[in-house]
């Protein structure tokens, strides 16, 4: 391609992006280049779980970036250790290691799946029992385990290991277990699906199968997980641990950080060469997601966190009574929650943007809330008047068509 034939901007065509940029943003709100103030519910996609320019974060990250930026794995790294053993302390694991991103994690916990049964005798246990409508990231591995045929068009064959069942059928996970089966992948509540949550029962469910056939039980917690549920994780709720876990997003409160956690045994195969990563874990990094532990871990955190969700629950609630021909039911938990939409939810989505108010879609025809966790009440409620105004505009709009 020559130079004229060059399009107006240099980026990939990948995303349809909206017709707004920021220039700072402050706790729950976003300002943008012209000025104008945003309150923002999608958390850039449930990633800043402490809202913008929170003071502690920014702390840490200028202390270290003051200090050291990176050195690699090859050296020891103290905040890896300090975060690795305070997740450890917190959850089911034992071993933890740290990546970038959510599809990175995703990528370790596969194979950390696969090589357990490797070390323990069954190579040939290397499939992963996945859902419909789950999304586990971009990676080649990461949208074959999706199965969603979007992602997977035009990318060649899929990677081969995931046997896809339908959403919450016990009949289809039993019957897609066989000799290859190593685990069964399951978000607790699928975010990109639509805020559809599997009932504790379920996972429960899971839990015993895997049990009962030798498998691991992989969870995919990088949109769920630190706190945004009102437990440090969503699988808490079902009383239940799995295997491996992945988690990102709201870790690293805006800086890019993912990490897969596991079980002594389940890790017990991912020896030294095994698998590795150049900038996971780095210094940067570990000091945010160490500082992001601070806050969520204190006393009382959580509690906050089901508090304010079931105070933004009830009053969205009270929107589905108020504009029932728009939208139709509410979804999720804690500060994780849907609006399930009768219009299409990229109009509900736009037309709460132009009250100032920032959501994001999802599939399922759903609008996502995920503000940050130290929302106030304040703000929640100016956040519901503002998409009150949002779903009137569209509810006369509907009526004049």
């Amino acid at each position: 391609m020559s130079k004229e034939a060059v399009p107006e901007s240099a980026l990939y065509s990948t995303y349809a992006r909206a017709d707004l940029s920021f220039d700072r943003g402050e706790g729950s709100w976003l300002v943008a280049t012209d000025g104008r103030r945003y309150l923002d519910f999608m958390g850039g996609i449930a990633v800043n779980s402490l809202g913008h320019a929170h003071p502690h974060l920014v702390a840490a990250l200028k202390a270290q970036a003051e200090k050291l930026w990176h050195v690699s794995n090859i050296f020891e790294i103290e905040g890896q250790r300090r975060l690795a053993e305070r997740l450890a302390a917190a959850t089911f694991a034992d071993r933890v290691f740290f990546a970038n991103s959510g599809a990175e994690a995703i990528e370790c916990a596969i194979k950390t799946t696969r090589r357990f049964h490797y070390v323990n005798g069954r190579p040939e246990r290397y499939r992963l029992v996945t859902f419909e409508g789950a999304f586990h990231g971009r990676t080649l591995a990461a949208i074959a385990a999706g199965g969603q045929k979007k992602y997977l068009e035009g990318f060649g064959p899929p990677v081969p290991g995931f046997d896809q069942v339908p959403f919450g059928d016990r009949e289809a996970v039993e019957a897609a277990i066989g000799p290859e089966t190593a685990g069964i992948l399951i978000e607790p509540i699928q975010g990109e699906g639509g805020i559809r949550a599997f009932p504790p029962e379920e996972l429960r469910f899971l839990r015993a199968l895997c049990d009962e056939h030798g498998l691991l039980l992989v969870l995919d917690e990088i949109q769920t997980g630190i706190g945004r549920t009102g437990r440090l994780f969503a699988h808490e709720w079902a009383g239940i641990t799995p295997d491996v876990m992945a988690i990102a997003k709201g870790i690293g409160g805006g800086f890019p950080l993912g990490a897969c956690l596991a079980t002594e045994a389940a890790a017990a195969g991912m020896s030294a060469g095994t698998h590795g990563t150049t900038f996971g874990g780095n210094l940067l990094a570990m000091a945010v997601g160490n500082a992001v532990l601070d806050v969520v871990l204190e006393d009382g955190f959580l509690e906050r966190v089901r508090q304010t969700g079931l105070l933004l629950k009830q009053k969205l609630a009270g929107l589905v009574d108020a504009h029932g021909g728009v939208v139709e039911e509410i979804r999720g938990e804690g500060l994780m929650l849907g609006i399930k939409c009768r219009a299409p939810n990229a109009e509900v989505a736009a037309a709460a943007r132009e009250e100032g108010l920032l959501l994001v879609a999802a599939g399922d025809n759903v609008v996502r809330l995920l503000p940050a966790l130290t929302v106030g009440e304040a703000e929640v409620t100016e956040a519901v008047v503002r998409l009150d105004r949002a779903l009137g505009r569209l509810a006369k709009r509907e009526a004049a068509e």
